[in-house]
């Protein structure tokens, strides 16, 4: 007859592979940048939201690009599309144009590593309100990121 075995749980451990796949699940991604708009951070974060991944930094840098004017970032008067100005002609063939101008220049020179596609124009105001609405829907590709078909929206609030 077969003598019993007694076995203490503590002996067990885990196996390798098993110990390999817990501690890459608990390795995270050292951030890119800050997330915009800024947020508290979590542990993994530090202080503040940060990106861990490149394509949502683009995208959140290139936003930033676009809204911000002329003049409002320090030591750089030329950084951003200042497309404010033109809020108002936005969806006049010629305001399309040169808001296109001024978001080409600003990306060519800040941000040269993404290649605008597409610029859409839809205005969403109510004829009754007086404050109307112009959004702006951008789709573009970073070929050094693997990054194609990608796109933003930005909604432009303006009183008629």
């Amino acid at each position: 007859m077969a003598q019993a075995k007694s076995y203490s749980f503590i002996s067990v451990g885990t196996k390798k592979n098993a110990y390999d796949a817990e501690v890459a699940a608990t390795i995270v991604e050292p951030p890119i940048g800050i997330k915009t708009p800024v947020e508290v951070g979590n542990n993994s974060d530090g202080i503040f939201k940060m990106h861990r991944n490149l394509g949502s930094q683009i995208k959140d840098n290139l936003i930033n690009l676009i809204l911000t004017n002329q003049n409002e970032r320090l030591n750089f008067p030329d950084f951003g599309a200042n497309i404010r100005p033109l809020v108002h002609e936005l969806s006049s063939e010629n305001g399309d144009e040169e808001a296109m101008r001024r978001i080409q220049r600003a990306v060519s020179k800040y941000m040269p590593f993404v290649i605008l596609d597409n610029f859409i124009i839809t205005p969403e105001g109510v004829e009754t309100s007086a404050l109307a609405r112009v959004k702006i829907t951008i789709s573009y590709s970073v070929p050094r990121a693997n990054l194609t078909q990608q796109s933003i929206s930005i909604v432009f609030n303006f009183s008629g």
